[in-house]
């Protein structure tokens, strides 16, 4: 059964649960390669090894072996988010049952990916990075279904409404999800202009809570509100560098399938 014929069942009673950082980069990896790459999917523990230490897209940055990944697959099993699937030959697959196992559809899924991938973000920067699975034309489509998202008690704002709001998801253990509040209680939004909508679509001039500066991007870092035109190219470089390492990431797991199947 394909990703998207399975997004059109998604039923409104969610069976979801507090996730360790490694389940959610393995869930995060099994829905992104289903949206993004579906010929490889299914995948094998190979292919979702490769997609959580992949170095694009993700935070924090990981090396982690086959014996851990495993692990975290049987959490997963265990509490329906994931399953074993005959794949073809003899390599064993897995796939996803997040529609399910979330209450949510096709868009709302996208989003929760890339919070689930990356940890917070701002809406602008969420909004570009989701929309390479699902299309986001602009924050006014974004913000319905981050309403919707608050509403079922999986994202929640971590900074008040405005330029540079940031979210995050409600997967994290209670002592993550606390470590992560304290981090931006001292968060600000930058100054500076705003989009049509009244906010920014990304927030290259924010200030970072405490501990939490290294995270951000090089383009996004904070600087004087002057550079804003700059940093909004660079960010539109990062973001294009970012999409072509998916590119050729996806073509490395479409040969190593290939070789698979053939025996190599």
């Amino acid at each position: 059964m394909s990703e998207h014929t399975t997004a059109a069942g998604a039923p409104t009673e969610a069976k979801w649960q507090p996730l360790a950082a490694l389940e959610r980069r393995v869930a995060g990896v099994l829905v992104e390669k289903a949206k993004t790459t579906p010929d490889t999917y299914p995948m094998s523990l190979n292919a979702i090894r490769s997609g959580c230490n992949q170095k694009s897209n993700r935070y924090p940055p990981i090396e982690v072996e086959e014996d851990a990944i495993l692990t975290a697959l049987d959490k997963l099993r265990a509490v329906g988010a994931v399953a074993l699937v005959q794949g073809s030959g003899r390599i064993e697959r897995y796939r996803h049952y997040m529609y399910e196992w979330l209450g949510v559809d096709k868009l709302e899924l996208a989003v929760m990916t890339e919070l689930l991938l990356r940890g917070a973000q701002t809406i602008g920067e969420l909004r570009g990075r989701a929309s390479r699975m699902d299309p986001i034309p602009d924050l006014a489509a974004l913000r319905p279904v981050l309403e919707s998202l608050k509403a079922k008690g999986l994202v929640l704002s971590l900074s008040p409404e405005g330029r540079g709001q940031v979210v995050t998801h409600a997967l994290y253990k209670p002592a993550e999800l606390e470590k992560l509040r304290a981090e931006y209680a001292t968060y600000t939004h930058p100054a500076g202009g705003t989009d049509a909508d009244g906010a920014s679509e990304i927030a290259p001039t924010r200030r970072e809570p405490a501990g939490v500066a290294a995270r951000a991007d090089s383009a996004h870092s904070s600087r004087p509100a002057a550079n804003d035109a700059l940093s909004d190219s660079l960010a539109a470089i990062v973001e294009r560098v970012e999409d072509l390492a998916r590119r050729v990431e996806a073509q490395e797991q479409a040969l190593a399938a290939l070789r698979q199947s053939l025996g190599e």
